[in-house]
Order: structure tokens, then sequence, then C-alpha cells
């Protein structure tokens, strides 16, 4: 398979253009300056013609059989013969002509119309110019004929057509140079920002991308290191990512294995065997919700660039599932459901995991109650999660939706990350504040459709 590099296409794109311009002037080149030369020999025949009316001499309009002959002048440059014709279409003054070249100038006269025309005509391979002009030849009308041979066009059109093929050769060998040229200095920073990548490739993220000089380059080089800095923040946070999760993943699991090993030795840590496997049961459970959460985050990523399958929901099916399935781990905490006939709109299972995180959270620090409400207001649906736990210093807000980031009870620090995750999908947003009872996490989202179709940032 035939490969085209940016060589290549110059060099070709060079060839196609000296060829258009090559077939161009085949084509339209001696026309348009046979057409021009035969424009110029008929000026010249007239204007010569013109002065021997104005200085005509006795009537004769300067025309004498002196001179060069018929056949004669087809040799000379721009010369001009002259005949004069009587009323009876017979030659009174000027070398004799051909009689077949004659007779065809005396049927163009008797046909013509005009006090002056031009014709033409081949006499023995070679074009004839002329023009004839009506007279008065002895008080009578007759006809001035001014004629030359295109023996002077034909020989300019033959040296300036040696010389344009001339040019042509010359411009085309110098346009191959540019081509050539021209490709080495546009691969060159190709050819930079390429090893570059090759850098990139193996990871060496260190060298910037730098160009000087020409604009558009200048700007690609500028894109390209934007990308870098990215990859490299990625980067960064990928390894802070699997440090903060295999932190957080081995304290349980060491937990398990000493109680374990303790157990297989007949040495009990906590208690009785039974207390023992409990604490190795409630390790074992919160090492699987921390796996199902770092998994639910990082698999969120491949997520978010799906559609959301949008529907409409009551507020209600989601809140109070959320509350009966979460009022047993902490008996002692109310936890009261209002708005419950406000529509939601989005990805169900999607809202199931933020009122799920945001509810638990609020669990860990509530000390009576916790508040989970919704209304719409001003085309917008508001949904609150409130607990009247002890205030969060204004310091520690904007970090609190950070991977990795715990409170002070915080258990693994994913939770709160996911959920700003999820809300920003619903193209959305979510802010914490310290409310009269305490702590409040309050999501905003475009309230749904009346017409229950899609929103169109999301239609297909």
């Amino acid at each position: 398979m035939f490969r085209w590099t940016l060589a290549k296409r110059i060099w070709l794109s060079f060839a196609l253009l000296v060829m258009i311009i090559g077939i161009i002037m085949v084509v339209v080149y001696p026309y348009s300056i046979q057409s021009a030369l035969k424009e110029d020999s008929y000026e010249t025949i007239e204007q010569e013609q013109l002065q021997n009316v104005l200085h005509q001499d006795a009537g004769n309009y300067g025309v004498d059989n002196s001179g060069s002959g018929f056949l004669d002048r087809q040799q000379a440059v721009k010369s001009v013969g002259n005949l004069l014709i009587d009323s009876n279409y017979r030659q009174i003054l000027g070398n004799s002509i051909p009689a077949s070249v004659f007779n065809e100038m005396k049927g163009h006269i008797k046909q013509q119309k005009a006090s002056i025309q031009r014709y033409e005509l081949v006499y023995r391979g070679s074009t004839l110019y002329y023009v004839v002009r009506r007279v008065n030849v002895n008080m009578e009308t007759g006809y001035l004929i001014s004629y030359m041979w295109n023996t002077y066009t034909n020989e300019l059109m033959h040296k300036l057509w040696a010389r344009l093929i001339f040019i042509f050769v010359l411009t085309g060998i110098l346009g191959l140079f540019i081509a050539f040229w021209l490709a080495r200095y546009l691969k060159r920073p190709l050819d930079i920002l390429g090893s570059r990548f090759e850098e990139i490739s193996r990871l060496n993220w260190e060298k910037p991308f730098e160009w000087k000089g020409d604009y558009e380059f200048e700007r690609l080089s500028s894109q390209f290191e934007k990308m870098r800095l990215n990859l490299m923040r990625y980067d960064e946070s990928q390894k802070v990512f699997l440090q903060q999760a295999s932190h957080e993943l081995k304290t349980p699991i060491m937990v398990v294995h000493s109680y374990a090993q303790s157990v297989k030795d007949g040495i009990y840590p906590k208690g009785d065997l039974m207390d023992s496997m409990d604490v190795i049961i409630h390790e074992s459970e919160q090492m699987e919700k921390r796996v199902r959460k770092l998994l639910y985050f990082t698999r969120f990523d491949s997520l978010r660039d799906q559609k959301i399958h949008f529907t409409r929901m009551a507020f209600g099916d989601i809140a109070l599932f959320i509350k009966k399935r979460l009022k047993t781990q902490r008996p002692d905490i109310r936890i009261h459901v209002s708005g419950e006939e406000t529509a939601v709109w989005g990805d169900k299972e999607q809202w199931q995991t933020v009122f799920e995180n945001l509810v638990e959270n609020g669990l860990r620090y509530a000390k009576q109650n916790i508040w989970v409400t919704a209304e719409e207001r001003n085309g917008e649906t508001i949904m609150v999660v409130e607990n009247d736990g002890r205030k969060i210093p204004e310091n520690e807000m904007e970090a609190m939706f950070e991977p990795f980031k715990k409170g002070e009870k915080g258990q693994f620090g994913l939770g709160l990350a996911i959920v700003k995750r999820i809300v920003l999908h619903h193209r959305g947003g979510i802010r914490v504040e310290n409310s009269a009872n305490g702590v409040a996490f309050i999501i905003t989202v475009p309230a749904p459709p009346k017409d229950k179709r899609l929103p169109p940032a999301q239609a297909d």
C-alpha cells in the first residue's frame, strides 16, 4: 500500500500545479496570442491605409506599381501593400496579384455593405490579412485594398512561444526546489513534536513543548503543552489515588489477617471465639464496602462519557428507599423526609447512590436528626440533606468533595467525591453550608422538562 508522506504530498502538489499551468498554456496561449497578433496586424493595415487616404495624391491614394511585389512582401516584416479597384472591380493601381487571390477579393467586395471591412484568405499555406475601404476613384465609387502577410505574426508568436517554454521549464525547476525546501521547512517542527511525543510515550513528562517563530506551530506547541501538563496532573493523581487506596485497604486486611492468625493459634484477641469472628466479619464488610466504592469511583470515568438514561421519578421513591435501608445503622437517629412529590430528572440508580452516601455521611455526625428534603423552584430541583451535627470549618468545605479527604469520622473519603461526580454528570451543582441546625448539603439540578423529553443538552 502506497503511503503518502508530507514531502510526497508537497511534491505532488507542485507537480500538479506545474502540469495545470502547462495545460492552460498549451490550450489557451496559442489562441490568445494569435488573436492578439492578428488584431495588431489589422490595426497596422488600417493605420497605413488611413495615412494613404489622408494624403492622397491626384486620386491615387498613394498607390503605385513600384516597390515590392505581392509575393515579395511575404518575406518582409510588417510590409503593407495596396491595390486600387474601380467601380467595375478592375485593378487600377498596385502590383499585380494572382488571379485566384484577386477573384476571392472581388467576391468579398461585391458582398461588402460597410464602408470598411476586414478579411483574410489563405494562399500557398500562408494567411493574407487585408482591409477593403470604399473610396472615390475618378468621381466614381472605388475600393482601396491594403494587405499584409502573417509572416511577422508567425515569427513573433514562435519567438514568444519559445521564450514562454523556457520560462515555464525554468519555473518548474525552481518550483521543485521550492517544494523540496518547503517540505523540509514544514517537516522540521513536526519531527521535533514527534520526537517529543516519543518521549511522552515513554512517560518522560519533564521537558516542556516550546516553539518560537511560526504562529501556527507555536499555537500547536502550546496546545501540546497543555496536554502534557494535563497528563502530568492525571499521572500524579493516579499515583496519589493508588497510594491512598492501598493505604485505606491495608488496615482492614491487616486486622483480618492478625485476627485470623490468632484464632488459628487458639488465641482470641477480643473476648471469645464469637467476638473475634465478629471483628473479622465486620472488617471484611468494611473492606468490601470500600472496594465497592473504589470500583464505582474508578468506573465512573468511563460511565460519564455515556449518555444518561433520563427518567422522571418522585423524590419520595428515592428518599424513602434510602431511609428504610439505612435507618438500622443508627436507630437512635430520626430521618425526616419531605417534598416526596417533587419530580426528579435523571438516572434513578445514580441518584440512589448520591443520597445513600449523603445519608451515610450524616449518620456518622448527626446527634438526633437528619432531614432529607426536595422542592422545585425557578426551573430547578433543589434537594437538601441536613444533619444536626457539629458545624464544618469554612476552610474545609471545598476539600470535602476531593477523593480521600475525610472528616473527623470519615471512613474512606470517596463517598462525597462520588456524589459530586454524579451531580456534575447531571449538569447540576453541590455545595455544603453550615445551617441553623448543623450542616446541610445542597444539590441543585435542572428540573424535569414538562413534556418529559430529554433536555436539549442530552437529546440525541
